[in-house]
């Protein structure tokens, strides 16, 4: 199929994505209408996409759902494939999608099997193979939702899933994977106290070790040998540290008002902070 003829929109949300985003766009090039929401780069992000023909945004950072959804209103169709720019579309996913837009879709939307590469290996156990995640969709149906960072596609009817895979290279080096946990997991915890949810000692002492159980054991992470064990004590580690910030962040919020209290206590009758509580 041409690429004039296949009405679908690849929307890609980028800062500072020099290395990667052009074997992202490269992977789904047959796409008509390419459009990139970057939120501020500082590298080559920007000229990397217009060369390879996006259109070209540059919009402050929303958040990761609602940066996803603005660049999803961008787009010029109905149908869009939305991708991180860590990703790339295998030549076996990339026939599957052509073709699924051949004709009629007779789905909302489609589920895409991503595939991570983790120190220079793909992943195959963990729960990190398959990770079905809903990509290729009719806007028309649905859109981005989700809690940030962890954004998600929904729809309303029919979800098919695509041959092939979605390949992810999320991490360059351990310290970056570290950097992108202690990153999501403050957005974590801040998301979980603005929701009003209470700290439990028991979430701090007992989710992190039954995460690296399920994602070791259950999920036979061991069989990834030492990448296995690595991303098992991580992922253990970004479910301590989120509950460990959202203990932190109530601390300091019943720091604030006792000292508010503290200080509506001993203000003089004639203060201002005195008067405040009058009738």
């Amino acid at each position: 199929m041409s690429v004039s003829t296949l009405k679908l929109s690849l929307c890609v949300i980028t800062r500072d994505e020099e290395q990667r985003l052009a074997r992202c766009l490269a992977s789904a090039a047959f796409a008509a209408d390419i459009v990139v929401l970057d939120s501020g780069s500082t590298d080559r992000t920007v000229a990397i996409a217009q060369a390879a023909g996006a259109r070209t945004f540059v919009e402050p950072f929303r958040g990761h759902v609602a940066q996803k959804a603005r660049a999803v209103e961008l787009a010029e169709h109905d149908w869009v494939l939305c991708l991180d720019a860590d990703e790339e579309l295998s030549p076996e996913l990339a026939a599957a999608v052509r073709a699924v837009l051949a004709g009629e879709p007779g789905a909302a939307g489609f589920e895409l099997a991503r595939k991570t590469s983790y120190v220079g290996r793909f992943i195959e156990h963990c729960g990190w193979w398959p990770e079905w995640r809903l990509r290729l969709f009719d806007r028309r149906q649905g859109g981005w939702t989700g809690a940030d960072p962890h954004d998600r596609v929904e729809v309303r009817g029919r979800v098919g899933r695509l041959d092939g895979a979605l390949w992810h290279y999320a991490y360059r080096d351990v310290a970056h994977h570290l950097e992108k946990v202690n990153r999501y997991t403050t957005t974590m915890a801040q998301g979980l106290a603005q929701r009003g949810v209470a700290f439990r000692w028991r979430d701090l002492l007992v989710r992190p070790p039954a995460r690296f159980l399920r994602m070791f054991v259950v999920r036979r992470g061991f069989l990834d040998g030492a990448r296995g064990f690595l991303l098992a004590t991580i992922g253990a580690f970004y479910v301590f540290l989120k509950y460990a910030k959202l203990w932190e962040l109530k601390q300091l919020a019943a720091g604030r008002e006792e000292s508010l209290q503290t200080h509506r206590r001993d203000a003089p009758a004639h203060s201002p902070a005195a008067k405040s509580d009058a009738p």
